[in-house]
């Protein structure tokens, strides 16, 4: 038997691949987060498939329940908010499964961020403005960051800054993000993409706290910092596309 680490997208019912979905009817058991997903998705599972939201429960009592699980003889659906490759626990939860001899395997999902930039109509990178993405998060009352990963660090860059778990903190990092980015800097807030609450914020790092503030927002939110987040923005166009180019 398999527990199947399954990317369940950032929440709606039909952003789950074929794969996902299909695992999910065959697995008479799903562990997944009520806290971030549309219950919707779960009418992917089968009549009778015994359900477990984890969202209070800690990671013994998760490992538990997959083993056990397995062990009568059942596949288990094991559904991760987004991708399970980013801040899914994946490595603490397979180590575990391993210990225990228990199979598993990974199906990708659409990421939170990916969302996000769909519902603002944006791409993350534009010629000549900017053309790399820092996917990280801060530190609040969670695990500590490694010592190289300083906020700072990423925004020096000048790069797309996706920051993840970091809601609470909007005042404090869009503080700290002026002395890179600049004042003028546009921000996006997506809360819940794709969701049927989905709430879209555009701000400048000035401005955007307040904004997030007033909306009461305090979890399930993707903050995208950069200058392509404007609104409406030029940009050299692509060499891959440029009617001069050469080709073969």
């Amino acid at each position: 038997m398999t527990v199947h680490f399954i990317g369940a997208g950032p929440g709606a019912a039909d952003l789950l691949t074929v794969r996902a979905v299909n695992l999910l009817r065959e697995s008479p058991v799903c562990l997944y987060a009520g806290t971030y997903l549309d219950p919707e998705v779960l009418a992917h599972c089968a009549p009778g498939t015994a359900l477990i939201d984890t969202q209070h429960l800690n990671l013994d009592q998760i490992i538990d329940h997959l083993v056990r699980a397995t062990e009568d003889g059942k596949d288990v659906a094991r559904l991760c908010s987004g991708d399970p490759s980013i801040y899914s626990a994946l490595t603490e939860q397979t180590r575990r499964l391993d210990a225990h001899y228990v199979p598993w395997d990974i199906t990708p999902g659409v990421p939170a961020y990916a969302a996000a930039a769909a519902a603002l109509g944006t791409e993350l990178t534009v010629p000549e403005v900017v053309q790399s993405v820092v996917l990280t998060r801060t530190r609040a009352r969670s695990t500590a960051m490694p010592g190289g990963e300083a906020l700072a660090n990423f925004a020096a860059t000048g790069a797309t800054l996706v920051l993840h778990l970091a809601i609470t903190r909007i005042r404090v990092l869009a503080e700290e993000l002026v002395a890179e980015y600049g004042a003028d800097c546009p921000v996006a807030v997506v809360y819940r993409a794709s969701q049927p609450e989905q709430l879209v914020l555009r701000a400048t790092l000035t401005d955007i706290a307040d904004k997030v503030e007033a909306a009461g927002l305090r979890q399930a939110a993707v903050i995208l910092v950069g200058r392509a987040m404007a609104v409406s923005i030029d940009c050299a166009q692509s060499h891959l596309y440029d009617p001069a180019r050469v080709r073969p």
